[in-house]
């Protein structure tokens, strides 16, 4: 595999190519041939928030049923300190969300920087259908979560509580490549940050698409990253299809990735074509500015071909078809370390 370096180097004088270019031989559908997908989400434990959308979806719900559903297992999972409950405070010892959720038809609802509050995709699906807005933050976001009938809760648990007593000593403050898919580990100075981004179709073609994140840990209060923003952490569109993203979410926001992706695919490339255009485009614009981090992209089209591509190797997905058989897979990356 090549390296990064010599990635880079090759890039520099490539330009803006558009993305169908890209040779069919290294843009095979992410699935490798098997049955269109129905829902794909990012990391391992987007299996479990899978399960639950196709759950919801076999009883009657509506995508946006079936999308919350799903974003809501890691939201509630004390094992996992990088979405909602349990999650990893900022440096402050506050542990605050950021989610959006949307369908095809231009409906959004966001929260961002909300506190005390378990469900951050319900607070953000009750902005998308109960106010003329697409995003709340902060203690506004808070206060509207009251107001909706939404309890208060202290979402900061002893094991992140005390590594964040731990960080405390030291203050390292650094991003760390694959930290989402080691939901259960001592930070030991190091920097996590994840998301769970989530997108089902259903038959006809329609898309929704959920994301929701407690945000990079220990970082400064106030600190909003990707995952919330439309375009950003994710994105759907009619007749098209859906794209979000994970990793260091500064580097998505630079560059609107998800909506970047969606863009390549209206333009005529496939999921995973899309995907990795925007992640060279990533290593173009920032060079050395991204050594060490990961940014990763997931796609789903209307027909059920899914992308995905990744900076670093470590991007895992979850891919669950009609029948609901779900299969883990990794991501294809554009270095080799």
């Amino acid at each position: 595999m090549k390296t990064r370096r010599s990635l880079l180097t090759a890039f520099g004088g490539i330009g803006a190519a558009l993305p169908f270019v890209v040779p069919i031989a290294r843009a095979r559908a992410a699935t490798g041939g098997a049955a269109p997908a129905l829902i794909v989400s990012t990391w391992d434990f987007g299996a479990a928030a899978n399960a639950a959308a196709f759950a919801r979806r076999s009883a009657g719900g509506s995508l946006i049923d079936s999308v919350e559903a799903g974003a809501m297992v890691p939201e509630a999972d004390p094992d996992n300190h990088s979405v909602g409950y349990s999650g990893y405070p900022d440096r402050d010892g506050h542990v605050t969300l950021d989610a959006v959720i949307m369908d095809d038809a231009g409906g959004v609802g966001a929260v961002a920087a909300l506190e005390n509050t378990m469900h951050a995709i319900s607070v953000a699906r009750r902005v998308m259908e109960r106010t003329p807005h697409t995003m709340l933050v902060g203690e506004g976001a808070t206060r509207f979560a009251r107001d909706q009938g939404f309890k208060q809760q202290s979402l900061l648990t002893p094991e992140a509580e005390k590594a964040w007593r731990d960080w405390l000593k030291t203050a390292d403050y650094r991003p760390e490549a694959n930290s989402e898919n080691r939901i259960t580990r001592t930070p030991g100075g190091a920097l996590d940050h994840d998301t769970i981004g989530l997108l089902m179709r259903d038959p006809t073609g329609r898309m929704a698409g959920a994301c929701t994140t407690s945000g990079m840990a220990f970082k400064m209060r106030g600190r909003v990253g990707d995952s919330p923003q439309v375009g950003s952490g994710l994105y759907v569109e009619a007749g098209v299809g859906g794209a979000t993203s994970t990793g260091l979410g500064e580097e998505v926001t630079r560059v609107a990735g998800s909506a970047r992706v969606v863009a390549s695919m209206r333009a005529g490339a496939s999921p995973q074509q899309a995907c990795e255009e925007v992640v060279r485009h990533i290593a173009r614009l920032r060079g050395d500015a991204i050594r060490g981090v990961q940014v990763g992209f997931l796609a789903l089209d209307t027909k059920g071909a899914v992308g995905a591509f990744c900076l670093l190797p470590g991007f895992t997905y979850a891919v669950t078809d009609a029948r609901g058989s779900t299969t883990v897979l990794k991501a294809r990356s554009l270095f080799a370390s």
